[in-house]
Protein backbone atom coordinates (compact mmCIF):
# COMPACT_ATOMS: atom_id res chain seq x y z
CA UNK A 1 0.00 0.00 0.00
CA UNK A 2 1.51 3.07 -1.06
CA UNK A 3 1.57 6.03 1.62
CA UNK A 4 -0.09 9.57 1.30
CA UNK A 5 3.29 11.24 0.63
CA UNK A 6 4.28 8.66 -1.60
CA UNK A 7 1.25 8.63 -3.46
CA UNK A 8 1.62 12.54 -3.63
CA UNK A 9 4.83 12.55 -4.88
CA UNK A 10 4.61 9.92 -7.51
CA UNK A 11 1.39 11.75 -8.75
CA UNK A 12 3.29 14.65 -9.18
CA UNK A 13 6.20 13.56 -10.86
CA UNK A 14 3.37 12.16 -13.53
CA UNK A 15 1.50 15.34 -13.66
CA UNK A 16 5.09 17.13 -14.58
CA UNK A 17 5.80 13.84 -17.00
CA UNK A 18 2.36 14.60 -19.10
CA UNK A 19 3.06 18.17 -18.88
CA UNK A 20 6.34 17.76 -20.52
CA UNK A 21 4.90 15.32 -22.77
CA UNK A 22 2.36 17.91 -24.08
CA UNK A 23 4.50 20.25 -24.76
CA UNK A 24 7.10 18.31 -26.42
CA UNK A 25 4.28 17.44 -28.99
CA UNK A 26 3.18 20.85 -29.15
CA UNK A 27 6.16 22.10 -30.06
CA UNK A 28 6.92 19.99 -33.42
CA UNK A 29 5.64 21.43 -36.40
CA UNK A 30 3.15 19.46 -38.10
CA UNK A 31 5.44 19.12 -41.34
CA UNK A 32 3.12 16.73 -43.13
CA UNK A 33 -0.16 18.94 -42.39
CA UNK A 34 1.39 21.77 -44.14
CA UNK A 35 3.17 20.58 -46.95
CA UNK A 36 -0.92 18.83 -47.86
CA UNK A 37 -1.91 22.04 -47.15
CA UNK A 38 0.70 23.52 -49.60
CA UNK A 39 -0.20 20.62 -51.85
CA UNK A 40 -3.95 21.77 -52.55
CA UNK A 41 -2.90 25.79 -52.49
CA UNK A 42 -0.08 25.42 -54.57
CA UNK A 43 -2.34 23.25 -57.64
CA UNK A 44 -4.98 26.02 -57.14
CA UNK A 45 -2.12 28.30 -57.65
CA UNK A 46 -0.87 26.40 -60.64
CA UNK A 47 -4.58 26.83 -61.93
CA UNK A 48 -4.64 30.43 -61.57
CA UNK A 49 -1.08 31.28 -62.78
CA UNK A 50 -1.34 30.14 -66.84
CA UNK A 51 1.07 32.83 -67.93
CA UNK A 52 4.32 32.30 -67.47
CA UNK A 53 5.44 36.08 -67.55
CA UNK A 54 3.75 36.66 -64.60
CA UNK A 55 4.64 35.48 -60.86
CA UNK A 56 2.03 35.74 -58.05
CA UNK A 57 3.14 37.72 -55.09
CA UNK A 58 0.48 38.40 -52.90
CA UNK A 59 -2.97 39.40 -52.27
CA UNK A 60 -3.92 42.93 -53.74
CA UNK A 61 -6.31 45.93 -52.52
CA UNK A 62 -9.18 44.63 -54.40
CA UNK A 63 -8.78 40.97 -52.46
CA UNK A 64 -7.48 39.63 -56.14
CA UNK A 65 -4.12 37.29 -56.95
CA UNK A 66 -1.73 40.01 -57.72
CA UNK A 67 0.73 38.77 -60.07
CA UNK A 68 4.24 41.09 -61.14
CA UNK A 69 6.49 40.97 -64.29
CA UNK A 70 9.85 39.12 -64.36
CA UNK A 71 11.67 42.29 -63.50
CA UNK A 72 10.24 41.84 -59.97
CA UNK A 73 12.49 41.11 -57.08
CA UNK A 74 10.36 38.10 -56.32
CA UNK A 75 10.00 36.08 -59.37
CA UNK A 76 12.09 33.66 -58.18
CA UNK A 77 10.01 32.41 -54.77
CA UNK A 78 7.20 30.88 -56.66
CA UNK A 79 9.41 28.52 -58.51
CA UNK A 80 11.40 27.79 -55.82
CA UNK A 81 8.50 27.14 -53.43
CA UNK A 82 7.54 24.50 -56.07
CA UNK A 83 11.28 23.17 -55.93
CA UNK A 84 10.28 23.03 -52.10
CA UNK A 85 7.20 20.89 -52.97
CA UNK A 86 9.26 18.62 -54.56
CA UNK A 87 12.06 18.04 -52.09
CA UNK A 88 9.04 16.62 -49.98
CA UNK A 89 7.40 14.77 -52.23
CA UNK A 90 9.22 13.49 -54.81
CA UNK A 91 6.54 14.06 -56.37
CA UNK A 92 6.92 14.52 -60.95
CA UNK A 93 4.32 16.26 -60.50
CA UNK A 94 5.76 19.73 -58.72
CA UNK A 95 9.60 18.63 -60.48
CA UNK A 96 7.82 19.48 -63.78
CA UNK A 97 6.16 22.96 -62.39
CA UNK A 98 8.73 24.05 -61.03
CA UNK A 99 11.06 23.60 -63.95
CA UNK A 100 8.59 25.40 -65.98
CA UNK A 101 8.43 28.17 -63.93
CA UNK A 102 12.02 28.09 -63.52
CA UNK A 103 13.05 28.46 -67.00
CA UNK A 104 10.60 30.91 -67.43
CA UNK A 105 12.61 33.49 -65.60
CA UNK A 106 16.32 32.70 -68.00
CA UNK A 107 16.68 36.06 -69.44
CA UNK A 108 16.46 37.71 -65.80
CA UNK A 109 20.56 36.52 -66.13
CA UNK A 110 21.21 39.73 -67.39
CA UNK A 111 19.33 42.00 -65.29
CA UNK A 112 22.00 44.45 -63.62
CA UNK A 113 19.24 46.95 -62.52
CA UNK A 114 19.17 46.00 -59.09
CA UNK A 115 20.52 43.34 -56.24
CA UNK A 116 18.21 40.84 -56.24
CA UNK A 117 19.44 38.32 -58.52
CA UNK A 118 19.72 35.69 -55.70
CA UNK A 119 16.11 36.12 -55.04
CA UNK A 120 15.22 35.81 -58.79
CA UNK A 121 18.00 33.22 -59.78
CA UNK A 122 19.24 30.85 -57.21
CA UNK A 123 15.69 30.24 -55.17
CA UNK A 124 14.91 29.04 -58.32
CA UNK A 125 17.84 27.91 -61.10
CA UNK A 126 19.57 27.15 -58.06
CA UNK A 127 17.22 24.91 -56.07
CA UNK A 128 16.73 23.31 -58.94
CA UNK A 129 20.04 22.51 -59.67
CA UNK A 130 20.54 20.99 -56.34
CA UNK A 131 17.32 18.72 -56.94
CA UNK A 132 18.09 17.95 -60.12
CA UNK A 133 21.92 18.07 -60.69
CA UNK A 134 20.98 19.31 -64.60
CA UNK A 135 24.30 21.16 -65.46
CA UNK A 136 22.31 23.35 -68.16
CA UNK A 137 21.41 24.84 -65.39
CA UNK A 138 24.87 26.38 -64.58
CA UNK A 139 26.00 28.85 -67.40
CA UNK A 140 22.38 30.58 -66.28
CA UNK A 141 23.89 30.92 -62.61
CA UNK A 142 27.10 32.33 -63.82
CA UNK A 143 25.41 34.78 -66.02
CA UNK A 144 23.58 35.80 -63.15
CA UNK A 145 26.20 36.34 -60.56
CA UNK A 146 28.61 38.72 -63.05
CA UNK A 147 25.25 41.02 -63.33
CA UNK A 148 25.23 41.16 -59.61
CA UNK A 149 28.98 41.85 -59.56
CA UNK A 150 28.67 44.57 -61.66
CA UNK A 151 26.98 46.65 -59.16
CA UNK A 152 30.13 45.58 -56.97
CA UNK A 153 32.03 49.47 -55.81
CA UNK A 154 35.96 48.85 -54.85
CA UNK A 155 35.51 52.64 -53.69
CA UNK A 156 32.47 50.98 -51.34
CA UNK A 157 33.69 47.32 -51.08
CA UNK A 158 29.56 46.72 -51.56
CA UNK A 159 27.07 45.85 -53.92
CA UNK A 160 24.88 48.53 -54.85
CA UNK A 161 21.38 48.03 -53.84
CA UNK A 162 19.03 50.45 -55.55
CA UNK A 163 19.19 52.88 -58.08
CA UNK A 164 19.82 56.42 -57.28
CA UNK A 165 16.55 57.70 -55.62
CA UNK A 166 15.29 60.28 -52.83
CA UNK A 167 14.86 59.83 -50.02
CA UNK A 168 11.20 59.70 -48.59
CA UNK A 169 10.70 62.96 -46.89
CA UNK A 170 12.29 64.42 -50.51
CA UNK A 171 15.64 66.14 -48.38
CA UNK A 172 18.16 63.40 -49.75
CA UNK A 173 19.55 61.91 -52.86
CA UNK A 174 21.08 58.74 -52.36
CA UNK A 175 23.63 57.93 -54.31
CA UNK A 176 24.85 54.35 -53.39
CA UNK A 177 21.94 52.73 -50.81
CA UNK A 178 22.61 49.16 -49.41
CA UNK A 179 20.22 47.72 -47.91
CA UNK A 180 20.62 45.13 -45.48
CA UNK A 181 18.36 42.76 -48.06
CA UNK A 182 21.12 42.06 -49.94
CA UNK A 183 23.03 39.78 -47.52
CA UNK A 184 20.51 37.43 -49.12
CA UNK A 185 22.01 37.42 -53.11
CA UNK A 186 25.68 36.64 -52.03
CA UNK A 187 24.96 32.89 -51.69
CA UNK A 188 24.48 33.21 -55.69
CA UNK A 189 28.49 34.29 -55.36
CA UNK A 190 30.07 31.77 -53.54
CA UNK A 191 28.08 29.03 -56.14
CA UNK A 192 29.34 30.99 -58.92
CA UNK A 193 33.00 30.86 -57.48
CA UNK A 194 33.24 27.26 -56.87
CA UNK A 195 31.76 26.31 -60.31
CA UNK A 196 33.93 28.73 -62.49
CA UNK A 197 36.93 28.52 -59.79
CA UNK A 198 37.20 31.99 -60.04
CA UNK A 199 37.84 33.44 -56.73
CA UNK A 200 36.20 36.98 -58.12
CA UNK A 201 32.72 36.21 -57.32
CA UNK A 202 33.40 34.62 -53.15
CA UNK A 203 36.20 37.65 -52.98
CA UNK A 204 32.68 40.37 -53.75
CA UNK A 205 30.52 38.79 -51.25
CA UNK A 206 32.91 38.75 -48.71
CA UNK A 207 34.02 42.03 -48.94
CA UNK A 208 30.24 42.49 -48.87
CA UNK A 209 29.62 41.34 -45.80
CA UNK A 210 32.18 42.61 -43.52
CA UNK A 211 31.29 46.31 -45.07
CA UNK A 212 27.89 45.12 -43.98
CA UNK A 213 29.04 43.81 -40.58
CA UNK A 214 30.97 47.23 -39.72
CA UNK A 215 27.82 49.65 -41.14
CA UNK A 216 25.00 47.73 -41.01
CA UNK A 217 25.10 46.48 -37.99
CA UNK A 218 24.64 48.11 -34.91
CA UNK A 219 26.71 47.80 -31.34
CA UNK A 220 23.58 45.81 -29.46
CA UNK A 221 23.35 43.31 -32.97
CA UNK A 222 20.35 45.54 -34.38
CA UNK A 223 20.66 46.15 -37.36
CA UNK A 224 20.01 49.54 -39.75
CA UNK A 225 18.02 48.68 -42.79
CA UNK A 226 19.71 51.26 -45.30
CA UNK A 227 23.16 52.86 -45.46
CA UNK A 228 24.11 54.99 -48.39
CA UNK A 229 27.53 55.71 -49.35
CA UNK A 230 29.78 58.75 -50.68
CA UNK A 231 30.32 56.19 -53.94
CA UNK A 232 34.03 58.30 -54.62
CA UNK A 233 35.19 57.64 -51.12
CA UNK A 234 33.27 54.89 -49.62
CA UNK A 235 32.04 57.49 -46.69
CA UNK A 236 29.09 56.31 -44.77
CA UNK A 237 26.65 58.99 -45.19
CA UNK A 238 23.21 57.95 -44.06
CA UNK A 239 21.97 55.19 -42.43
CA UNK A 240 18.37 55.20 -42.38
CA UNK A 241 15.48 52.82 -42.54
CA UNK A 242 12.78 52.60 -45.99
CA UNK A 243 10.98 49.80 -44.57
CA UNK A 244 10.96 49.91 -41.12
CA UNK A 245 9.10 52.17 -37.95
CA UNK A 246 12.32 54.57 -37.65
CA UNK A 247 16.01 54.91 -38.39
CA UNK A 248 16.95 53.60 -34.65
CA UNK A 249 14.34 50.92 -35.08
CA UNK A 250 14.31 46.71 -35.20
CA UNK A 251 12.79 46.48 -38.47
CA UNK A 252 11.70 42.38 -37.99
CA UNK A 253 12.15 41.70 -41.42
CA UNK A 254 15.34 43.30 -41.95
CA UNK A 255 16.96 41.70 -38.68
CA UNK A 256 16.04 38.36 -40.45
CA UNK A 257 17.95 39.11 -43.58
CA UNK A 258 20.91 39.78 -41.18
CA UNK A 259 20.91 36.71 -39.38
CA UNK A 260 19.82 34.38 -42.32
CA UNK A 261 22.78 36.19 -44.63
CA UNK A 262 25.36 36.26 -42.23
CA UNK A 263 24.75 31.95 -41.71
CA UNK A 264 24.89 31.42 -44.98
CA UNK A 265 28.29 33.19 -45.35
CA UNK A 266 29.70 31.68 -42.12
CA UNK A 267 29.19 28.29 -44.13
CA UNK A 268 30.83 29.36 -47.38
CA UNK A 269 33.66 30.95 -45.40
CA UNK A 270 34.15 29.59 -41.55
CA UNK A 271 34.70 32.92 -41.07
CA UNK A 272 34.04 32.96 -37.07
CA UNK A 273 33.32 36.83 -37.38
CA UNK A 274 30.38 35.78 -39.59
CA UNK A 275 29.12 33.04 -37.15
CA UNK A 276 29.67 35.09 -33.72
CA UNK A 277 27.79 37.96 -35.75
CA UNK A 278 24.76 36.01 -36.55
CA UNK A 279 24.58 34.69 -33.34
CA UNK A 280 24.28 37.77 -30.94
CA UNK A 281 21.97 39.30 -34.12
CA UNK A 282 19.83 36.36 -33.23
CA UNK A 283 20.16 36.51 -29.98
CA UNK A 284 19.34 40.00 -29.51
CA UNK A 285 15.77 39.34 -31.51
CA UNK A 286 14.89 36.15 -29.90
CA UNK A 287 15.70 37.83 -26.30
CA UNK A 288 13.95 41.31 -27.13
CA UNK A 289 10.69 41.90 -24.47
CA UNK A 290 9.14 43.04 -27.70
CA UNK A 291 8.96 39.42 -29.45
CA UNK A 292 5.29 38.09 -28.48
CA UNK A 293 4.20 35.06 -26.65
CA UNK A 294 3.60 32.98 -30.11
CA UNK A 295 6.97 34.06 -31.48
CA UNK A 296 5.63 36.12 -34.55
CA UNK A 297 7.06 39.38 -34.51
CA UNK A 298 5.00 42.34 -34.82
CA UNK A 299 6.49 44.19 -38.56
CA UNK A 300 9.08 46.47 -36.03
CA UNK A 301 9.52 46.02 -32.60
CA UNK A 302 9.38 49.68 -31.63
CA UNK A 303 6.35 50.92 -33.30
CA UNK A 304 5.08 54.02 -31.72
CA UNK A 305 7.23 53.80 -28.33
CA UNK A 306 8.88 56.31 -27.18
CA UNK A 307 12.96 57.21 -28.67
CA UNK A 308 11.88 55.84 -32.10
CA UNK A 309 10.29 58.78 -34.29
CA UNK A 310 9.42 57.92 -37.73
CA UNK A 311 10.29 60.60 -40.84
CA UNK A 312 7.10 59.67 -42.93
CA UNK A 313 3.65 59.85 -42.22
CA UNK A 314 2.69 57.24 -39.34
CA UNK A 315 -1.26 57.15 -38.70
CA UNK A 316 -0.75 54.94 -35.15
CA UNK A 317 -4.66 54.08 -35.38
CA UNK A 318 -4.90 53.27 -38.72
CA UNK A 319 -3.37 49.57 -37.95
CA UNK A 320 -4.75 48.48 -34.25
CA UNK A 321 -3.34 45.82 -33.19
CA UNK A 322 -0.23 46.42 -34.57
CA UNK A 323 0.08 44.21 -37.19
CA UNK A 324 2.06 40.88 -37.45
CA UNK A 325 4.77 39.75 -40.23
CA UNK A 326 4.95 35.89 -40.99
CA UNK A 327 7.27 36.38 -43.24
CA UNK A 328 9.69 37.51 -40.73
CA UNK A 329 9.26 34.89 -38.54
CA UNK A 330 9.41 32.38 -41.42
CA UNK A 331 12.98 34.19 -42.15
CA UNK A 332 13.96 33.54 -39.24
CA UNK A 333 12.73 30.04 -38.34
CA UNK A 334 14.95 29.12 -41.48
CA UNK A 335 17.97 31.39 -40.46
CA UNK A 336 17.53 30.00 -36.62
CA UNK A 337 17.87 26.43 -37.97
CA UNK A 338 20.70 26.36 -39.97
CA UNK A 339 22.68 28.23 -37.70
CA UNK A 340 21.83 25.83 -34.88
CA UNK A 341 24.02 23.06 -36.63
CA UNK A 342 27.08 25.59 -36.12
CA UNK A 343 26.00 26.09 -32.58
CA UNK A 344 27.16 24.58 -29.08
CA UNK A 345 24.90 22.83 -28.01
CA UNK A 346 23.26 25.13 -25.63
CA UNK A 347 22.76 27.46 -28.47
CA UNK A 348 21.91 25.00 -30.66
CA UNK A 349 18.95 23.49 -28.40
CA UNK A 350 17.60 27.56 -27.80
CA UNK A 351 17.37 28.22 -31.79
CA UNK A 352 15.57 24.57 -32.74
CA UNK A 353 13.57 25.33 -29.85
CA UNK A 354 12.61 28.76 -30.87
CA UNK A 355 12.33 27.76 -34.93
CA UNK A 356 9.97 24.93 -33.56
CA UNK A 357 7.45 27.40 -31.69
CA UNK A 358 7.84 30.09 -35.11
CA UNK A 359 6.46 26.90 -37.09
CA UNK A 360 4.11 25.98 -34.75
CA UNK A 361 2.35 29.28 -34.51
CA UNK A 362 2.60 29.54 -38.33
CA UNK A 363 1.43 25.94 -38.81
CA UNK A 364 -1.70 27.08 -36.69
CA UNK A 365 -5.43 28.64 -38.17
CA UNK A 366 -4.01 32.39 -36.98
CA UNK A 367 -1.38 32.34 -39.56
CA UNK A 368 -1.61 28.89 -42.16
CA UNK A 369 -4.57 29.55 -44.67
CA UNK A 370 -7.56 26.76 -45.00
CA UNK A 371 -7.45 24.88 -47.72
CA UNK A 372 -8.81 26.75 -51.03
CA UNK A 373 -8.58 30.48 -49.49
CA UNK A 374 -5.85 32.98 -49.26
CA UNK A 375 -5.56 33.21 -53.16
CA UNK A 376 -3.82 29.79 -52.67
CA UNK A 377 -1.29 31.21 -50.92
CA UNK A 378 0.30 29.35 -47.82
CA UNK A 379 0.39 32.15 -44.92
CA UNK A 380 -1.87 35.02 -43.65
CA UNK A 381 -0.94 37.91 -42.14
CA UNK A 382 2.56 39.29 -43.29
CA UNK A 383 3.69 43.20 -43.68
CA UNK A 384 5.33 44.31 -46.97
CA UNK A 385 6.41 47.56 -46.70
CA UNK A 386 4.28 49.82 -43.92
CA UNK A 387 6.33 53.23 -44.87
CA UNK A 388 4.15 52.74 -48.56
CA UNK A 389 0.83 51.67 -47.22
CA UNK A 390 1.52 48.35 -49.30
CA UNK A 391 0.65 44.51 -48.67
CA UNK A 392 -0.28 45.09 -45.25
CA UNK A 393 -1.43 42.25 -43.45
CA UNK A 394 -1.63 40.30 -46.45
CA UNK A 395 -0.09 36.90 -47.78
CA UNK A 396 3.36 37.19 -49.63
CA UNK A 397 4.72 34.55 -52.04
CA UNK A 398 8.67 34.76 -49.75
CA UNK A 399 6.58 34.31 -46.46
CA UNK A 400 5.59 30.85 -47.93
CA UNK A 401 9.01 30.39 -49.11
CA UNK A 402 11.07 30.64 -46.20
CA UNK A 403 7.98 28.94 -44.54
CA UNK A 404 8.50 25.34 -46.63
CA UNK A 405 12.22 26.09 -46.16
CA UNK A 406 12.29 25.86 -42.47
CA UNK A 407 9.72 23.32 -42.40
CA UNK A 408 12.32 21.15 -44.75
CA UNK A 409 15.30 22.19 -42.45
CA UNK A 410 13.38 21.08 -39.12
CA UNK A 411 12.58 17.99 -40.81
CA UNK A 412 16.07 17.08 -41.76
CA UNK A 413 17.10 18.47 -38.15
CA UNK A 414 15.32 16.37 -36.17
CA UNK A 415 15.31 13.33 -38.19
CA UNK A 416 16.98 10.42 -36.39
Amino acid sequence: MISGYKYFIISFLVVILLSFSNNEKEINPPIDHVFDTAAIQYKGMLESSKNLAFYPRTTDIDGKLKFVPISDWTGGFWPGSLWYMYEYTQDSFWKKSAMKWTKSLEKNQFNNTHHDLGFMMYNSYGNAFKLTNDSTLIPVLIQSAKSLISRYSPKVESIKSWKERTSPDGKQTWKFPVIIDNMMNLELLFFASKQTKNPIYRNIAIKHSETAMRNHVRPDYSSYHMVNYDENTGRVLDRKTVQGFSDNSLWARGQAWAVYGFTTVYRETKDQRFLVTAQKMANFYLNSPNLPEDKIPYWDFNVGQAGYKPEWNFDVLKYQPVPRDASAAAIMASALLELSTYSDAKLKTKYVTEAAGMLVSLSSDNYLANPGTNNHFLLKHSVGNMQKDSEVNVPLIYADYYFLEAMLRYNKITKF
